[in-house]
């Protein structure tokens, strides 16, 4: 990425300031407004109604907090024997309250295994809320931190990184209209017990009517480090915005950095520092050191030129998300592939060793 750009995404003045705290789960989003005007009539007659005073009572009376962010607070609660959490919108807050608005449309219309599914609400007069199922490990970017204490395997990652692909395919091309995700990051991919990740936070969201040609107008909105240059500089949206993301979602589960790296002396993008380290050729020097070899040559080379061709500058040369589902594919199954072969060997010679050398080797992805 040039270094023009790369400053812009990192400026990010004005930009929408994403919550310092996001789902660790599906959760139970509960709002108290005076002003509230969501129609909720497509939903009452499939879910199920909760109301206040059963919320109250999931929640303890909203006693354990899970986060807080622009819109308010997060809770934990127990439904029965499932736990949930319950996102409070603070009264004072009007740009939650529009997010909240948006996520509740958007929440109705999809229903995809990797995005997360409404499964109930509360409308008690000016009391209004959204039901989701926990999601047991947390979200990707607390994963992939160096706090964590679980390392998720190449494998692991890949799997994760195809399961949110085809959640945002689905928003682009299941449905219609088709939904731009428009805060597409690490801390906004959930997953479950078994590490099957799920998008969420559906906020900032935009419908793209058929009639709208090539782009939408409107406001920038979206996180520092993840955000679209070319968006940022046009207010042009549409599906190549969440590309963009999604690439940056995608380095930093090959490289377990974040998007934006502090050094002592700078903050530098993520995807131009990649850049720089293709230039060696050496592709130990990209991925995360914590997985110690535990991977595939070919497998990760791929994984990196998708990434860097989502991250490109320029939105006409990035593929779409359903290009980068059937190559994430493709590079599961190389992985797959060297495993499988690799055990096939060593259980049929204890004694012999697989050298590097019989792993073929990709030339280093160009940066485009």
């Amino acid at each position: 990425m040039p270094l023009s750009v790369s400053i812009c995404c990192l400026k990010g003045t004005d930009v929408y300031p994403s919550p310092q705290a996001h789902f660790v789960a599906y959760s139970i989003a509960f709002v108290c407004h005076a002003k509230a005007n969501i129609q909720l009539g497509s939903v009452e007659s499939a879910k199920r109604k909760f109301a206040h005073s059963e919320i109250v009572k999931m929640t303890n009376n909203f006693q354990r907090i899970l986060g807080k962010g622009g819109f308010g607070t997060v809770y934990h609660g127990h439904k029965d024997n499932t736990q949930v959490a319950i996102k409070m919108l603070s009264p004072s807050s009007v740009q939650g309250f529009q997010q909240f608005h948006a996520e509740v449309d958007l929440l109705i219309r999809v229903h995809h295994k990797n995005l997360t599914s409404l499964v109930g609400y509360c409308n008690d007069e000016t009391n209004l809320g959204l039901v989701y199922e926990f999601m047991a490990n947390g979200n990707l970017q607390e994963q992939l931190s160096d706090s964590s204490s679980r390392i998720l395997s190449w494998e692991h990652r890949l799997r994760i990184a195809v399961d949110a692909a085809q959640g945002l395919e689905y928003l682009h091309y299941g449905i219609k209209p088709p939904i731009i995700h428009r805060d597409v990051k690490s801390a906004n991919i959930l997953l479950d017990d078994n590490f099957e990740a799920k998008v969420s936070d559906f906020g900032l969201s935009r419908n793209f009517p058929a009639d709208a040609g090539t782009h939408i107008s409107t406001a920038v909105a979206g996180t520092t480090g993840y955000l679209d240059p070319e968006y940022y500089l046009s207010n042009r949206l549409n599906e190549k915005s969440d590309v963009y993301s999604f690439g940056i979602v995608l380095l930093e589960i090959i490289t377990g950095r974040p998007a934006v790296l502090s050094t002592t002396d700078e903050r530098i993008h993520i995807s131009q520092w990649v850049g720089f380290m293709l230039v060696s050729g050496d592709i130990s020097s990209i991925v995360d050191p914590r997985l110690d070899g535990n991977f595939t040559v070919n497998s990760v080379w791929k994984a990196v030129e998708i990434a860097m061709a989502c991250a490109s500058p320029n939105a006409i040369k990035r593929p779409t998300m359903s290009q980068v589902v059937m190559e994430l594919k493709e590079c599961m199954a190389t992985q797959m592939g060297e495993t499988n072969h690799n055990n096939k060997t060593k259980l049929t010679s204890s004694t012999e060793l697989i050298s590097n050398d019989s792993i073929p080797m990709l030339s280093p992805p160009s940066v485009r």
